[in-house]
């Protein structure tokens, strides 16, 4: 048992281990939502298009979450705007406002002396995550959880049948900007962890892995939560004794699970074979 305790006698490893725990639980819950309305490339959209957001924070001096919070809702705010007007399809108003933030942010990040200062952005530091970090990761999956647990039904309805939504009179548009809130501030958390490459993995990945095991939402949200927290936890476990990068351990844990629960579903679906007369 003392490789177990051994991580939890360091304040940092303990503020990590609760950071991927709650950013685990956000991503989870609002990634079924992610991958049931096919919104994965609005996810990593969101991601990078926080860089720019992040890079100006911390030329100034400022706070990086507050820079990458501004970043992603004008992002998110954005992509509802030009996606309502006929003349520009989502996919097309994410491409522009992906492209043209991730080379904003790219631009900036030459002007800076070295790279180096800036790759805990791109690639996270769970590891580095401070008390002040931790409670406005907890702020934010806070409200999260509130704002789709207050929703549940309308949010529900609107990603299995948008038409029926539309008809009984749910304002589609209005929960859609509000998905994209959520998701940006839940995008913004996530960098904190996994960084700006990462980030999309977290949020699509436990939630496909639950969705090839169970097709009810509560349930779905649930086992993604598990797979996700579990991930975390795991990650962070080799990370402290192989000495590799935490944010990729956690994702490639994610990875791992998802293949774990594709064969639980090719073993389900697997027809038993007919005897022969």
């Amino acid at each position: 048992m003392s490789w177990l305790l051994e991580p939890l006698r360091y304040s940092f490893m303990l503020t990590a281990l609760l950071a991927a725990i709650l950013v685990g639980i956000t991503c989870a819950t609002i990634g079924v939502y992610v991958v049931l309305r096919r919104m994965a490339f609005i996810g990593d959209a969101l991601a990078h298009t926080a860089l720019p957001g992040l890079v100006v924070a911390y030329l100034n001096g400022w706070s990086l979450f507050g820079g990458a919070v501004v970043a992603g809702l004008l992002t998110a705010l954005g992509i509802g705007w030009l996606s309502r007007r006929e003349e520009v399809r989502e996919d097309t108003a994410i491409g522009i406002l992906f492209t043209g933030m991730f080379a904003l942010g790219i631009l900036l990040i030459s002007t800076t002396r070295s790279f180096r200062d800036l790759t805990h952005i791109l690639f996270g530091n769970i590891l580095g995550v401070t008390p002040a970090d931790l409670l406005l990761i907890g702020g934010v999956t806070f409200i999260t959880l509130l704002a789709l647990i207050a929703f549940h039904k309308e949010l529900e309805l609107t990603s299995f049948d948008p038409t029926h939504a539309e008809v009984i009179g749910l304002r589609a548009d209005r929960l859609r900007y509000l998905l994209l809130i959520l998701l940006s501030l839940t995008v913004v958390t996530s960098i904190q962890v996994v960084g700006v490459v990462l980030t999309s993995a977290m949020l699509v990945t436990p939630a496909a892995a639950a969705a090839l095991v169970t097709n009810r939402l509560p349930r779905m949200m649930f086992i993604a939560s598990i797979i996700a927290i579990a991930s975390g936890v795991a990650g962070l476990y080799i990370s402290f004794y192989q000495n590799v990068s935490s944010g990729a351990a956690i994702v490639l844990m994610c990875t791992l699970f998802f293949g774990l629960a594709w064969i639980v579903r090719l073993i389900k679906t697997r027809k038993p074979k007919r005897a022969k007369a």
